[in-house]
């Protein structure tokens, strides 16, 4: 059956006169356009939509605190994010389908943010989750929400939530190359719609989950790791510390997947978004290769889906689920002939995405759009992970070594000089961290005997 996809608000009524407050608190209806998913948007999920939305911890009227939105806050770099930003001290609202996580994440890092307040003697900062779809036109109600009520803060703002990090993209290469529409209605159909809505609101501070598949064949040429110049979606000079300019053409080639096309699309209409309306700012965080856990292993790359990253299935192999690592390629042009990457502690990579956050308000308007690695800027192989993993388990990994899967590169390592000049952020936790998190948590879960 042939689907129909639109705006839930077309740009043909949208009007001045008319304010997002007031669009936001109209009835919600089945009329309403749905928006594009998967699957359509049934009445059933409707329902469902409108029920864990009913039984969410719903902002009370006389709320006047700002809040940042998480999108996606449930997952795996999406829990470890919404836990930094309690700490912080920032009120969270996250909004979730559970297609990939788990309600147990909301306890865990409701627990966790807790303790690290009460260990302060300080209350924890609000957390909020919204049970919904983010491509749902409940999306509206609950952006409703969080809208302005106080006459004189409205002049200048329309939104308590004051910034909004976006992680609910699908993320299987292997997947995307099987179900590539599913892919781009959600990753980038969905993004587009979200952008509107946002847009509708006032809110214009978006970090945007990217990742380092959007350098295709570059990763791959020299071996050096990778600077963000090498991908940019606009015309532009790079200067260089002798003060020699570059012209820097938009595009690139030897982009392998759907899914990494759809995070390089995604980040061309970002891009377009903010050299249209430089009021906008928006952060593309493109990151390496995210491992480990929050300490207390209260947290984990826990997916619902099969995992095809190195450190969950090596927690696979260590727990009987499988009986082998698969390392594909042996022949690489590496110190031990096996593929390196920059692997980032997710904590680390959570901080990143607090202090896009921060940094964003205080770039210039030419600057409305900006992209940033988020790696260690160093590289390690595969065999090395293995090794790593070992010595934090005391236990040997049987292994099974297998030729090259089709789109993999060699090496892809991060440069990370923008990020921490730009963004004052650089990684804290080493590869020996990673691997002694991932092990505790695996032993937490009970899979593995001590």
């Amino acid at each position: 059956m042939r689907r129909s996809y639109s705006s839930s608000i077309s740009s043909s009524s949208r009007s001045p006169s008319l304010s997002p407050v007031s669009r936001s608190l109209s009835p919600v209806s089945r009329s309403l356009s749905p928006v594009s998913s998967c699957s359509s948007v049934s009445e059933r999920d409707l329902d469902n939509d409108l029920l864990s939305l009913s039984t969410s911890s719903l902002r009370e009227s006389n709320d006047t605190k700002d809040y940042i939105l998480v999108i996606g806050g449930l997952g795996f770099i999406g829990s470890h994010t919404t836990l930094e930003l309690l700490k912080d001290g920032q009120n969270v609202v996250v909004v979730d389908n559970m297609s990939n996580s788990f309600e147990s994440a909301f306890n865990n890092i409701h627990r966790l943010a807790r303790k690290h307040w009460a260990s302060r003697g300080a209350a924890c900062p609000d957390f909020k989750l919204h049970k919904v779809d983010y491509r749902s036109p409940i999306m509206r109600t609950v952006l409703g929400g969080y809208a302005i009520q106080d006459p004189a803060l409205s002049t200048t703002r329309l939104s308590h939530i004051t910034g909004v990090i976006h992680f609910a993209a699908y993320k299987s290469v292997e997947e995307s190359t099987q179900r590539p529409l599913d892919y781009y209605l959600n990753n980038v159909a969905g993004m587009i719609e979200l952008l509107i809505l946002l847009g509708d609101f006032g809110i214009k501070n978006f970090v945007f989950s990217s990742s380092a598949t959007v350098y295709g064949s570059v990763l791959s040429e020299d071996g050096e790791p990778v600077e963000e110049e090498q991908l940019v979606h606009h015309p532009t000079q790079r200067v260089d510390s002798n003060g020699q300019a570059t012209s820097l053409t938009p595009g690139i080639k030897g982009l392998t997947s759907p899914y990494g096309r759809t995070k390089y699309f995604s980040e061309a209409i970002l891009a377009d978004v903010a050299l249209a309306d430089p009021s906008w700012r928006i952060t593309a965080l493109r990151y390496f290769n995210p491992v480990g856990c929050e300490p207390s292993g209260l947290l984990a790359e826990d997916p619902r889906q099969k995992p095809t990253n190195l450190f969950p299935v090596v927690c696979q192999v260590l727990s009987g689920e499988r009986p082998a690592l698969d390392i594909f390629g042996t022949d690489w042009d590496t110190r031990d002939g096996t593929a390196v990457r920059d692997y980032i502690h997710v904590v680390d990579l959570a901080r990143g995405h607090l202090a896009a956050l921060a940094a964003a308000g205080g770039r210039p308007s030419e600057l409305a759009f900006r992209a940033y690695n988020l790696g260690t800027g160093s590289g390690s192989t595969v065999a090395e992970v293995v090794s790593c993993m070992e010595k934090a388990a005391c236990r040997s990994i049987p292994v099974r070594r297998t030729g090259r899967r089709t789109g993999d590169v060699g090496f892809c390592v991060a440069a990370t000089d923008r990020a921490m000049r730009e963004l004052n952020w650089k990684t804290q936790l080493s590869l020996d961290d990673c691997a002694a998190d991932t092990w505790r948590c695996l032993r937490l879960s009970g899979k593995v005997a001590a």
